[in-house]
C-alpha cells in the first residue's frame, strides 16, 4: 500500500495563510493534492495539519484529514520527520500499514504526477530506503566566494579559480517537492533523507522555494510562463 502525507501546518508568518492562499486560481495545497490523485499511486492521501482552514480546503480537493496534528508538532521549528512519524504511527494504530509513504510539501504548485511515478519507480527498482526530488544549483558552487574577517572576498575553493564552469561537476540540492520513503527503513532511521536515498532530478524551471513574498512573486511569474491554471 502507498500513502501520501501532505504536511501543512497553519501559522505561516512571512506569507500568511500560504498553504491555502490562491495560486494560479487554486488554493496552494490543491496543487499537490491534485498531482497525487492524478498519479493513481495512492490508496490514501492524507493532510497532516493543525488548522481548520487547511483541513477544509484539503477535503474540498479530495484529501483526507483524519486527525489533527498535535500542537507540539506544529510550531515553525518542528522538522518534517517527527510529523511523518506521527502520521505513520496513527495509520498503524488504525489498521493501515503502508509499505511506501510519500511526503509532499503543500507549497509545491509545480509538482507533476509523472514525477511522483518516477520517484516510486526509482525507489522500488533500486531497493533504496528513499527517493527525493532534487535539482541542480544554478551556478557552479566550486566557484563560490566566502567573506573574510576583513570584509574581503576569497574563493572558497581557490584550486578552481581558473577552472572553466563547463568543466566543473554539477551539484544538487533538495527541490522540496516530495520524498518517497520505505516505511520500514523510515521507522528505523527516523530521517527524511536517509543514507542511500536516490535522486529524482527535476528541471530548475519547475523548482521554487516559497518562503518569502518575493519567492511567491517569482513563482507566479513561473506559473504564467508555464500557463499553469490557464485552463
Amino acid at each position: 500500500m502507498n500513502v501520501a502525507v501532505i504536511t501543512a501546518r497553519g501559522g505561516s508568518k512571512r506569507i500568511p495563510g500560504k498553504n491555502y492562499k490562491l495560486f494560479a486560481g487554486k488554493p496552494m495545497i490543491a496543487w499537490p493534492i491534485e498531482a497525487a490523485r492524478a498519479s493513481g499511486l495512492f490508496e490514501r492521501i492524507i493532510v497532516s495539519t493543525d488548522a481548520d482552514e487547511i483541513a477544509e480546503v484539503a477535503r474540498q480537493y479530495g484529501a483526507e484529514v483524519p486527525f489533527r496534528r498535535p500542537a507540539d508538532l506544529s510550531d515553525d521549528l518542528t522538522p518534517t520527520a517527527p510529523v511523518l512519524l506521527h502520521a505513520v504511527d496513527w495509520l498503524g494504530q488504525n489498521g493501515c500499514e503502508p509499505e511506501y509513504l510519500c511526503c509532499l510539501y503543500p507549497t509545491s504548485p509545480f509538482i507533476l504526477a509523472d514525477d511522483l511515478r518516477r520517484g516510486l519507480s526509482v525507489l522500488v527498482q533500486s531497493g533504496a530506503p528513499g527517493a527525493l526530488s532534487v535539482t541542480t544549483f544554478d551556478f557552479p558552487i566550486l566557484r563560490a566566494f566566502r567573506l573574510e574577517p576583513d570584509g574581503g572576498l576569497a574563493f572558497n575553493w581557490p584550486e578552481h579559480e581558473m577552472t572553466r564552469s563547463q568543466d566543473l561537476p554539477d551539484f544538487y540540492h533538495d527541490a522540496g517537492q516530495f520524498y518517497w520513503l520505505r516505511v520500514r527503513d523510515f521507522r528505523e532511521l527516523k530521517r527524511l533523507v536517509m543514507p542511500g536515498a536516490r535522486p529524482v532530478v527535476l528541471p530548475r524551471k519547475r523548482v521554487q522555494d516559497l518562503d518569502t513574498p518575493e519567492d511567491w512573486e517569482s513563482a507566479e511569474l513561473m506559473a504564467k510562463a508555464m500557463k499553469l491554471g490557464a485552463e
